[in-house]
């Protein structure tokens, strides 16, 4: 392989890499609501700011050396000559002076003036910032209840009885407040192309709100260290058009269709031999030790230690973001959480093969 045959390899190996964590980006660069645009123009304006002043102070720097090392040069050349020097302009001692009167003007409007500017400029508009993100402006749209859980997030929306666990669904072009706490030690919200962090502390409730300018999925992240697994407490805020979220909103008001039943798709009902591999699954369920953390509608499992599992197969990903939601990532959850998250509280499930079968087809079919 020659030298050109590499370097291509290997720009191909970072740009493939940089599609791939394009769509689970989290960046403030990247503004995608106006509460995003607001603090991204105000971190954009203190990185020019910023770049200015440094420049400023860098040139007085070089300058300031530049004129001490030709004041000295004179200074040499100048030995043994009269006090009034050999070219008659003044004595020596008199033009050090001025050259040195001359660098503290430069240091002082580099160091001082410039940016005493500066920060001025930047308090006027963090406080024109500060008041178009404020909690209160969030309006009487759709309200959502997010509390952080040693290591993953549940989601409720109280005006409409829908409770989700690791992704927050809002419709597109509405400001959505978000009132976030913690059930355990403090967290951090964090949704870098929709919004600011917002502190999630335990006993106290905080609001932000969220407004998306296209339908898409946003990745966030608790940015406050919150323990072992902090890195993997992740989230996904799924933007849809208004029509859209209400169909959204309706299918998880829907209790989880018992297994016996006709499913959602035809209103035949389901083959002999599907729906004893459902009922089988429901009967592992409910005879486990899931029945103590988790809930599902429509069945006697109503646990609150972790996540809602009514919709289950609806959600994008499985522990917090870190697993795409398929069959295989599923089974090893259920099996051995914590070769997954180390320290997370959900202990694995001794399961044989047919039960951890019956259990997977049982939870897929939960939409």
């Amino acid at each position: 392989m020659n030298v050109r045959t590499l370097a291509a390899s290997l720009y191909l190996l970072v740009f493939l890499t940089a599609c791939d964590g394009a769509r689970q980006q989290q960046s403030i660069l990247n503004p995608e609501g106006p509460r995003a645009e607001s603090v991204h123009g105000l971190w954009l304006l203190m990185l020019i700011l910023g770049s200015i002043v440094w420049i400023l102070v860098t040139v007085a720097t070089i300058v300031a050396v530049v004129r001490r090392r030709s004041r000295e040069d004179v200074d040499q050349t100048t030995e043994g000559e009269d006090s009034y020097g050999a070219t008659g302009e003044g004595p020596s001692w008199a033009r050090s002076r001025g050259n040195k009167a001359q660098t503290l003007w430069i240091v002082a409007f580099a160091g001082a003036i410039v940016p005493a500017v500066v920060i001025l400029i930047v308090t006027a508009v963090s406080t024109i910032v500060l008041r178009d993100i404020d909690p209160n402006e969030a309006g009487d749209g759709t309200v959502v209840e997010v509390t952080g859980h040693q290591y993953w997030w549940e989601v409720r929306y109280p005006g409409l009885d829908v409770i989700t666990a690791n992704e927050i669904h809002i419709p597109v072009g509405e400001r959505v407040e978000l009132q976030v706490n913690s059930s355990d030690v403090i967290h951090s919200f964090w949704v870098p192309e929709l919004s600011g962090k917002m502190d999630m502390i335990p006993g106290r409730s905080n609001s932000i709100w969220l407004e998306a300018d296209e339908p898409g999925i946003y990745w966030g992240q608790c940015s406050e260290y919150c323990g072992e697994q902090h890195a993997k407490m992740r989230f996904v805020v799924v933007a849809h058009q208004p029509e859209e979220f209400s169909g959204w909103i309706s299918a998880q008001r829907e209790t989880a269709e018992p297994p016996t039943l006709p499913t959602a798709k035809t209103d035949e009902p389901p083959l002999v031999e599907e729906s004893e591999v459902l009922a089988r699954g429901r009967e592992v369920f409910m005879s486990s030790s899931c029945v103590y953390c988790h809930a599902i509608n429509g069945t006697a499992a109503a646990g609150e230690a972790g996540p809602d599992l009514t919709h289950l197969a609806s959600r994008e990903t499985l522990a917090a973001g870190v697993l795409p939601n398929d069959r295989g990532n599923l089974a090893g959850w259920i099996l051995n959480p914590q070769s997954i998250k180390p320290g997370a509280l959900m202990p694995g499930t001794d399961l044989d093969g047919d039960e951890l079968q019956a259990l997977l087809t049982y939870l897929e079919s939960l939409e």
